[in-house]
């Protein structure tokens, strides 16, 4: 048998003629296809050549080994060293576009796939992919803004790693990535103190200096220059050094503990971009000793009363303790050894024998009992200083007057103006609860008036006599006999009146006459008319009693006598009339209307 290749090889692969065993004719790296397809002949050899034969294909499939590690590479070529330079401080998810890395695995298949890896300060920076196959391009973006800072880190290092992951070789690849940082202004400045707290003294000259303060800028070159100024209410006095940030006293200013002890005001630093912290500043003036104690007066005049001490005082113009407290005692007396003092308070009282008057005339010979004392003040101030004065006092007895007014207007002889000022003050308080009880019972009077309104009761004026005429209606026949009317002249006038509160009772009426009895009357005779009686009423001041006058009238002709029946009913008509109309008027008078 013969052996031949047909075609497929590419000038890899020889096939032995005799038996037939294929083989490569260059290393296995060098083959460029994972499956090579062989024409493979076989043929008779006989006496006269090559006789039968027989075609068949050969698949050979080239099987990857892990041989190539992951590889990076950068413009030029393979690369493990990548740099890069950017400001501090770039926004969060901002790709690093300088980095331009690429990496790659020359093996097939499972074999050519690995993971990316970003080691170093954590949660500051990540890559993208992280799992790639064959060959990716690398991504960096920022994760922390704030990590990335010029004043912690000038430059940042950080290893990037390819790590194959189903490979029992677990080839791998590394490079270095190395961030140059650039500082931006993104600091201000920072004093070392919220607050100072200086202590200067007193009548300390022009230019003095307070207090140093410090304020840094971490920030590099001109942005970390920091430049010092004051403001505020109490910066008058001060200034301040620019760089230095010393604080001293304006060349003029003259500071007086006693005019003014605390001053506080604000300083400021700020850098070249206007970027500006602030600090708050309290200075205290210490007081001196400057001012001796002083009386009001060198010469004092006193009046004391056996038992009771007199009171002198001295007043020192110094802020502090204790160049403020003063110490009093006696330096002089006439007659010797008479007056205690008390150093704090400065009462002066006599010796605890000296009880009466008695005593004192016969430890002197004055009648006016006059001793005089000099008393020293002296402060506590270092250097101490004093001042003296005479004090005249008048010994006294208590007079017949006791109890705490009459201490008060014995003392009050020497300063009178504190007796008019307590008697100005009683004058005022009486005014003011005067006027205090008027507006309460102002107020009560007018809430009482809203409430329930005062009652008045008016009594009723006696009515004027009025005379009262009867006459008989007008067109009324003889049988109206016995019926009355009263003219009362006066009536409109009362029911006009609308002003009173109460409307009057109406004058009283005459009652009606019952009728006249039945008279049977003969036929033969003549019907005969009934006479109308008309009276009048005159009311007099002695008495109740009215005046009737009567006068009978017929239908136009008079008659000089009338018969017995008719005079009896007339006389029983107007003295019962007249009754009642008494009785009627005596009621009405005993009335009261509210």
């Amino acid at each position: 048998m013969h052996y031949s290749i047909l075609s497929g090889s590419d000038g890899f692969f020889i096939i032995n003629s005799s038996s037939g065993c294929i083989s490569l004719t260059s290393f296995p790296v060098q083959l460029k296809n994972e499956l090579y397809e062989l024409k493979v002949k076989a043929a008779e050899v006989g006496p006269d050549g090559f006789s039968d034969y027989s075609i068949t294909t050969v698949t050979i499939r080239v099987v990857d080994l892990n041989n190539h590690p992951p590889t990076f590479y950068g413009e030029n070529g393979q690369q493990n060293r990548f740099e890069l330079t950017m400001y501090e401080h770039p926004p969060e998810g901002e790709i690093l576009r300088g980095l331009k890395i690429t990496v790659n695995d020359s093996d097939q298949g499972a074999n050519a796939k690995f993971r990316l890896l970003l080691v170093g300060p954590s949660r500051v920076l990540r890559v993208v992919p992280q799992t790639v196959l064959n060959e990716a391009q690398v991504t960096i973006i920022v994760e922390n803004s704030s990590a990335i800072d010029y004043e912690k880190y000038q430059f940042l290092t950080f290893k990037l790693l390819a790590v194959e992951i189903d490979t029992p070789e677990r080839f791998s690849a590394t490079a270095d990535i190395v961030i140059d940082l650039l500082d931006t202004n993104d600091n201000v400045p920072k004093f070392s103190s919220e607050f100072y707290i200086a202590r200067i003294p007193e009548n300390s000259p022009g230019g003095s200096n307070v207090v140093s303060v410090t304020a840094t800028d971490p920030d590099s070159g001109l942005w970390g220059e920091v430049k010092y100024s004051i403001y505020g209410s109490g910066a008058d006095l001060f200034l301040i050094h620019p760089t230095s940030g010393i604080i001293y006293t304006q060349p003029w200013a003259s500071l007086d503990a006693e005019v003014k002890s605390k001053y506080n005001f604000y300083v400021k630093a700020e850098d070249t971009e206007g970027k500006y912290n602030l600090a708050e500043v309290f200075v205290t003036v210490l007081d001196q000793n400057d001012h001796p104690p002083e009386f009001n007066q060198n010469f004092l005049e006193k009046t004391m009363i056996i038992g009771a001490p007199v009171k002198i005082e001295a007043v020192d113009e110094d802020a502090e303790e204790p160049n403020n407290l003063i110490e009093y005692s006696i330096m002089k007396a006439d007659p010797d050894n008479i007056f205690d003092i008390n150093t704090s308070t400065g009462e002066i009282k006599l010796k605890p024998y000296i009880r009466s008057m008695e005593i004192v005339q016969n430890i002197t010979k004055q009648k006016d009992c006059r001793w005089s004392v000099v008393v020293q003040a002296r402060d506590r101030g270092s250097p101490s200083f004093s001042t003296t004065a005479v004090v005249k006092i008048h010994i006294t007895e208590a007079n017949r007057l006791k109890g705490p007014m009459a201490a008060f207007l014995m003392q009050s002889r020497d300063n009178p103006m504190k007796a008019l000022g307590l008697t100005v003050s009683i004058i005022t308080v009486i005014v003011l609860v005067t006027v205090m009880i008027s507006t309460i019972m102002y107020f009560r009077n007018t809430k009482s008036n809203r409430i329930t309104p005062a009652r008045r009761i008016i009594r009723r004026r006696p009515k004027e006599q009025r005379s009262w005429t009867f006459r008989p209606r007008f067109g009324q026949s003889d049988q109206s006999f016995g019926k009355f009317f009263i003219d009362d002249d006066s009536s409109d006038n009362h029911n006009t009146n609308n002003s009173s509160p109460r409307a009057k009772p109406p004058a009283p009426s005459a009652p009606v006459l019952p009728p006249p009895p039945p008279v049977h009357s003969r036929p033969s005779e003549r019907l005969r008319s009934v006479p109308t009686v008309s009276g009048s009423l005159a009311s007099r001041n002695t008495s109740r009693s009215s005046s009737w006058r009567t006068s009978k009238s017929t239908d136009g002709t008079q008659r000089s006598g009338q018969d017995k029946d008719g005079s009896g009913i007339s006389s029983a008509l107007v003295s019962e009339l007249k009754m009642r109309i008494e009785q009627k008027i005596n009621e009405a008078n005993q009335g009261y209307y509210y």
